[in-house]
């Protein structure tokens, strides 16, 4: 009975003493952040998961430094959109007005991300775009609050062209005005924007656009457009789509017997490579995607100072969670543009601009000047400032070319960073080779 009295007292004496320890921490300073993702639906699977972790890893790194500029404490607010705009609208505005935070990070859709931005914008918070591509979530718009550091859509349009420019004489023993194009995509603000910009640097470099077509994402048959493929043979297929509708392509295209040169695809579900291997196997071997490059597949002593051991910090941390063994795209994208807003941008906002409110971040996102090589995917920061038609966009943003080589991904365009050699026309032992 003494043993227990003592340990008793001993357990309400140690509460007492943690009290003030707790009531200290409450008084920490604190920035919360809203995490907006689709966390259930279709595009949860097609890389907003990914993305997510990637940025609850990066806020986890810089809250065991001590929090932005070493002083304040990085709270996430998280929310589901469920793959839904209408969702991720009320999601955005309860975040904003019950969760009181100040700025919204994520959206993975362009769908959602066009009326966000506006809305968002009207309120003066801060949204911070770590994936939706689309040109038209800011072009024209002139919105202050709103910065997209990642690449937008038309980056991907040149990196697909340029790509087959560089290699079809090379690689296909053809002259890049005679290699037959088809563009392909869902019908939303993410496929439009890249099939327009896919169009608009095909004809710039005189390609040969020989279909265009567009689908509703949530289509249950795509066998038409397999049907106006096999009649035009192209000998590229360009295809911005997500995951369920690049499942049904790929499965009727084969059923099918479409052939082709090579697939591009323009990230969105041709970034989750382990869910495409899960349902096609070696299928998609060889196929190329077009991304913001994965972190750990660059040369990180081409890249600044300390990313290399950044990037360790981030495959460790999503092995961990995760227990996979090859991370996909928008996990990098997550970690990546997460740390530029914590590490590069509040910083500055609290040191110059007297705090981490919406209008001090604003501020300090303009002036942030990170060369080439400076993030760990390789691209450098620069915002353009309201005036310019793509205000809040980052213009040093640059994709890469990737291939899949079984379970590995390659970079294989620009020249300058490349890790092997691209496989052109795709081998004899694709299905979906052309002879």
């Amino acid at each position: 009975m003494r043993r227990r009295s003592l340990l008793q007292a001993a357990g309400a004496g140690l509460t007492a003493f943690a009290l003030p320890r707790v009531s200290l921490f409450a008084q920490e300073p604190t920035i919360r952040i809203g995490l907006l993702h689709d966390l259930s639906g279709p595009f949860a699977g097609a890389g907003s998961v990914p993305l997510s972790i990637g940025a609850q890893l990066a806020i986890d790194y810089v809250n065991s430094k001590g929090g932005a500029g070493g002083k304040y404490k990085i709270v996430g607010v998280s929310a589901d959109s469920q793959s839904k705009a209408d969702v991720g609208i009320n999601e955005a505005e309860r975040l904003l007005n019950q969760e009181k935070v100040d700025i919204i990070l994520g959206v993975y859709s362009s769908a959602q991300a066009v009326p966000l931005a506006a809305k968002v914008d009207e309120q003066k918070k801060i949204l911070w775009i770590n994936s939706a591509i689309a040109v038209p979530v800011l072009k024209d718009r002139h919105l202050k609050y709103v910065f997209r550091p990642t690449v937008n859509s038309d980056g991907y349009a040149q990196a697909a062209t340029m790509f087959l420019v560089e290699n079809a004489k090379k690689k296909m023993g053809v002259e890049p005005k005679d290699l037959k194009i088809a563009l392909i995509d869902e019908d939303g603000p993410y496929g439009t924007a890249v099939q327009q910009g896919n169009e608009v640097w095909a004809k710039e470099k005189g390609l040969n656009i020989v279909l265009k077509e567009s689908y509703s994402a949530s289509t249950p048959d795509l066998s038409s457009l397999v049907t106006k493929l096999r009649r035009a043979r192209p000998d590229i297929i360009n295809h911005a789509g997500y995951n369920p509708d690049i499942t049904l392509f790929l499965r009727q295209a084969r059923e099918a017997g479409l052939k082709f040169k090579m697939l591009i695809g323009n990230g969105a579900g041709y970034s989750q490579l382990d869910k495409l291997r899960e349902t096609f196997g070696d299928d998609v071997n060889d196929f190329c995607n077009i991304d913001p490059a994965p972190a750990q597949k660059l040369d990180s002593t081409k890249l600044a100072p300390g990313i290399g051991d950044l990037i360790k910090v981030m495959v460790d941390g999503y092995k961990a969670k995760t227990n996979a063994t090859e991370l996909p795209t928008h996990c990098s994208m997550g970690f990546n543009n997460t740390w530029i807003l914590l590490e590069k941008v509040l910083p500055i906002a609290i040191s110059k601009f007297g705090g981490a409110d919406p209008e001090a971040v604003r501020q300090a996102a303009l002036a942030v000047d990170i060369p080439i090589g400076g993030t760990l995917q390789g691209y450098g920061v620069k915002f353009a400032p309201p005036e310019d038609a793509m205000a809040g966009q980052n213009i040093r943003a640059l994709p890469v070319v990737m291939q899949n080589h079984g379970k590995e991904i390659t970079v294989v365009w620009p020249s300058e960073i490349t890790t092997q050699d691209p496989v052109l026309p795709l081998p004899s032992t694709s299905p979906y080779a052309m002879g």
